[in-house]
């Protein structure tokens, strides 16, 4: 008589942070909404340019690139997995150069370093502070906030110098997170790994949780898709 097959462990997550993500998902949604919204003119929030929108734009910014620093932390945790990494690697600049095309055909303005060309960009330089104490990447992480603030000159305006943001007149963009200030966030992320709790169990069922563990997938389709209802309403004569 064989053995009984031996069922395979279930997945592992560390459940707070896929909830994190969600909640920065929601709030992404929340805001790109009220973006298309003004846009349609249903609405007459500035979005783009009210402080308290931009405030609320760049928190959200900063969450995902946060937690994407302490994902990092924790997955290299007894060693990088190289293929892991350079699977999700491939993943993020597959995903930057749709969203680069995809706007540049539907707003005719393209993203060139958004959010996601810039977390593929920082998970690369922030390799070397895998390995150091936690102090290390805190230090240049106060270093990176601060030297827009001191450097900014014409003699950075180079195309291909875009993603330093040290620009004084950067291209407009929808979207657009420069390694001065944003790699910080990052950085952050990382700093704080050692002193946060990260409980390893079975993948959690919520919402907020199945949303974080699909960002990527979220982040790529919302925007089509509200833009889709939008117009549909549209041509429905709701708006």
């Amino acid at each position: 008589m064989s053995p009984a097959p031996v069922s395979a462990a279930p997945p592992q997550r560390v459940a707070w942070i896929d909830r994190a993500r969600g909640v920065a998902l929601l709030a992404m949604i929340v805001y790109h909404f009220s973006f298309d919204l003004a846009l349609f003119g249903v609405v007459r929030w500035d979005v783009g340019g009210a402080p308290h929108w931009r405030g609320f734009a760049i928190l959200i910014a900063a969450s995902f690139i946060a937690l994407s620093g302490l994902s990092l932390a924790l997955s290299a945790r007894g060693g990088i997995r190289w293929r892991a990494f350079l699977r999700r690697l491939a993943l993020l600049v597959a995903a930057a150069a749709a969203v680069t095309v995809g706007t540049w055909f539907a707003m005719g303005t393209p993203v060139t370093f958004g959010i996601l060309h810039a977390i593929a960009l920082f998970s690369v330089l922030a390799l070397p502070f895998l390995r150091t104490p936690p102090w290390v990447p805190a230090v240049v992480a106060v270093v990176v906030f601060l030297v827009p603030f001191a450097v900014q000159s014409e003699a950075l305006s180079a195309l291909w110098l875009y993603p330093l943001g040290l620009d004084p007149t950067p291209i407009p963009s929808f979207d657009y997170e420069p390694l001065f200030p944003w790699f910080a966030a990052m950085l952050a992320g990382i700093a704080a790994a050692p002193y946060l709790p990260t409980p390893r169990s079975p993948v959690a069922p919520d919402l907020l949780a199945r949303m974080g563990r699909h960002s990527l997938a979220i982040y790529l389709l919302h925007q089509p898709i509200l833009f889709g209802l939008l117009l549909g309403a549209r041509q429905l004569a709701l708006l």
